[in-house]
């Protein structure tokens, strides 16, 4: 729908709760918005009904992508996502590929752009449109929103399931479990789901917040004093002593520590060391592909070519001036200094603090903050034709509350619309419907 349309619906068609259905969707976010849709095409005379705890669908949405939503990526494949088995990201992935993601929100009047790295916006880059357009789309499939009607639980039956919810109790011939993980609560997306599928029988592969900025400690708050700056650099995860991820891209400087693409992306592998008991340390490179004896020899040469130049004028030219001046401070050498003067001692403790400076995280921003979450129900547990439990008969599950988190750049949207797409493929084939 666009945001030109002056006949805008409602953000949700609040209804009462009926007393039974053949499909019960559990999440108005993404993955269920989208099941309810695919799965009408293919189930086009059942009862579907859509149940949503929050007050209205799509919170989530609303406020991804800075508001703009990130719908997906120009590029999207298994190498992209972290947490389950890639064979099993890559068949479901390949069910509903981002083009046809990109083809699919064109009809439903949400033409989409380009942006640095492959990210696909709205061209209205209003997330607002992403969800009255789902919702549409649900609406024009005839499927109910039942909102403000938070699932308390789900008991399996001889004929499908009895779910007890704030308002009421639901019988369903099959479930959709599409309740997301545990981040940005707020958002409705509080963890409840996985309780729901541990009593159905399935196991949970421990969570931890992803996506989601660290925090810095210390004594010396000197991140404080570049918050707001942004440069390219490489970022390094130890835990015991082994690198577990080295990843390169842009680092935001905060008032409480560091954000931007690489510490989100970063931040779940930090979490999961962490959760595993590993000792953890994170590096920076600020000078991303190049290696201690590559940036000394470098620096070396210099003052052959810049005799007059400033040991700071020299540094700023690597890295942003405040950052130059920091690491200079930090490593005791005066940055106004000619660089022809630069003891080998001093150039070498400079290289070392570009190449390889630790920053002292006391933790993550937690799920308040995060994007996505790490673990949930592990995907060996589901059928990758069908979105089918292997473990309980007659339920599906779709989007964050698997055990799939991907990198920064929409491609945990792009799970969620292919997820649900493999569901519907389930539904339609499914006996007990």
């Amino acid at each position: 729908m666009s945001s030109q349309s002056s006949n805008r619906l409602p953000d949700s068609p609040i209804t009462r709760l009926p007393d039974s259905c053949d499909v019960a969707v559990v999440g108005a976010g993404a993955a269920g918005l989208a099941t309810a849709i695919f799965a009408r095409r293919v189930l086009p005379s059942h009862s579907i009904v859509v149940l949503e705890g929050a007050k209205k669908p799509g919170a989530k949405i609303l406020i991804s992508g800075g508001g703009r939503c990130n719908v997906t990526n120009s590029e999207v494949t298994d190498a992209d996502f972290w947490g389950g088995r890639r064979t099993i990201v890559r068949q479901i992935l390949r069910a509903l590929p981002a083009a046809e993601t990109i083809a699919w929100f064109r009809e439903m009047g949400v033409p989409l752009h380009e942006e640095a790295g492959g990210k696909l916006f709205p061209n209205t880059n209003r997330a607002r449109d992403v969800v009255d357009a789902l919702v549409a789309g649900v609406a024009a499939a005839g499927v109910p929103i039942v909102a403000n009607c938070r699932v308390l639980e789900a008991v399996r039956e001889a004929g499908g399931f009895r779910v007890t919810t704030s308002r009421g109790t639901l019988d369903a011939r099959v479930l959709v479990l599409a309740t997301g993980g545990r981040s940005l609560p707020k958002s409705g997306s509080d963890g409840a789901g996985y309780a729901v599928a541990e009593h159905l029988g399935h196991g949970i592969v421990a969570t931890t917040p992803g996506l989601v900025p660290f925090t810095l400690g210390g004594s010396n708050p000197y991140h404080q004093d570049l918050a707001g700056v942004s440069h390219d650099v490489e970022l390094t995860i130890w835990a015991q002593d082994a690198v577990a991820i080295r990843l390169r891209g842009a680092l935001l400087w905060t008032h409480f520590g560091i954000s931007g693409p690489v510490a989100l992306d970063a931040s779940r592998h930090w979490a999961r060391a962490r959760l595993l008991g590993h000792d953890t340390r994170v590096t920076v490179n600020f000078c991303p592909g190049q290696s201690f004896d590559d940036l000394d020899r470098r620096l070396a040469r210099l003052p052959h070519d810049r005799p007059k130049g400033s040991i700071h004028g020299t540094i700023a030219t690597l890295v942003p001036a405040s950052v130059a001046t920091l690491l200079l401070r930090e490593v005791g050498v005066e940055p106004s200094g000619e660089l022809s003067h630069l003891s080998r001692d001093h150039r070498r403790r400079i290289v070392h603090a570009l190449t390889e400076w630790t920053l002292e995280v006391s933790d993550t921003r937690g799920y308040n903050y995060a994007e996505v979450t790490a673990g949930g129900v592990a995907l060996t547990d589901i059928d990758p034709s069908t979105m089918r439990s292997r473990i309980c008969p007659g339920l599906y599950l779709v989007g964050e509350i698997l055990d799939v988190d991907g990198r920064v750049g929409g491609f945990n949207f792009q799970w969620a619309w292919s997820s649900a797409f493999v569901a519907a493929r389930g539904l339609s084939t499914d006996r007990r419907l």
